[in-house]
């Protein structure tokens, strides 16, 4: 009975041992913008939207994650022409209603030289 005994504590010991080295990974979080243009408001936000998946498969890989979630978040409009729009697309330039989902925020606008710019929006976790 005392050997048993013994053996629970020294089990017991390890498993608090191992249980305390090995930590399970926080979830870290970080914006990512993607900003796509195009012919029409559907394809440019189709565009932003796959730039923005793609960057978020870039940063599993780059940090090693086992996987990652999207959340939409909202972000302002980013024009390319940043000399002519320094502050963003103007209120006129801005096409309502947004596109919201679950995963993406994207706001879509006219742009300077192209006909239609769509920005997306979304925060990557992962662990």
């Amino acid at each position: 009975m005392l050997r048993v005994l013994r053996m629970s504590i020294i089990v017991l010991g390890v498993a608090l041992a191992v249980g305390c080295a090995i930590r399970p990974a926080e979830a870290a979080c970080q914006l990512i913008k993607a900003t796509a243009s195009a012919g029409s408001k559907a394809d440019a936000a189709k565009s932003s939207q796959a730039l923005t998946l793609q960057s978020a498969a870039e940063m599993k890989r780059a940090k090693r994650w086992s996987y990652v979630t999207l959340y939409a978040h909202k972000v302002k409009g980013d024009p390319f022409w940043k000399a002519v729009r320094p502050d963003g697309p103007p209120r006129d330039a801005l096409l309502k209603p947004d596109i919201i989902t679950t995963r993406f925020f994207t706001t879509c606008f006219t742009g300077v030289v192209v006909p239609y710019v769509c920005t997306t929006g979304s925060s990557v976790c992962g662990q």
